[in-house]
């Protein structure tokens, strides 16, 4: 654990050299052997005007590339990992999944998914779009108008459809 939070922490410092975040970093055996996945998005949406799903909101090839790249070298350099991987950068995607309350309100307005792991008014899947967080619930809106809210602690999964 120790080591991945090395890692994590080295990720972080290349990321942010490109204006990006670290999303998820995962160290696993697979079947082509150790693999180090680690997850960029975009930093500071909050304080832009960018709409998300937009350009200036998305990671592009260039930018996995780059931190790729640049933390490839930092890695080895570091002597961070002592064994053999394989290093994969990438965006979360266009179903990214929602894990802070901050995700709530970034993405407001977006079709998506949350699981609880308890029913909340007798249902534990809900689909609306993300209107945002108010006293600790997430609030969706179903195309009908209604409105939902669901208690944040509530939700064991939750993510972006897809829309096109």
């Amino acid at each position: 654990m120790e080591r991945l939070d090395h890692v994590h922490a080295l990720a972080e410092r290349v990321a942010r050299t490109y204006g990006l975040e670290i999303f998820d970093v995962q160290f696993r055996r697979e079947a082509v052997g150790w693999v180090l996945r680690v997850t960029i998005d975009r930093a500071g949406l909050a304080d832009t005007q960018a709409r998300p799903g937009s350009p200036e909101d998305s990671v592009g090839v260039d930018d996995c590339r780059n931190v790729s790249h640049d933390l490839s070298a930092l890695l080895d350099v570091e002597e961070a990992i002592d064994r053999a991987y394989t290093l994969e950068v990438s965006s979360p995607g266009l179903d990214r999944p929602l894990r802070h309350a901050a995700d709530y309100e970034r993405f407001r307005g977006r079709l998506a998914q949350l699981v609880t792991a308890e029913p909340v008014d007798g249902q534990t899947h809900f689909r609306g779009r993300l209107q945002g967080i108010d006293a600790g619930d997430v609030v969706l809106s179903y195309e009908s108008g209604r409105q939902v809210r669901v208690p944040l602690v509530a939700v064991s999964r939750a993510r972006l459809e897809v829309e096109f």
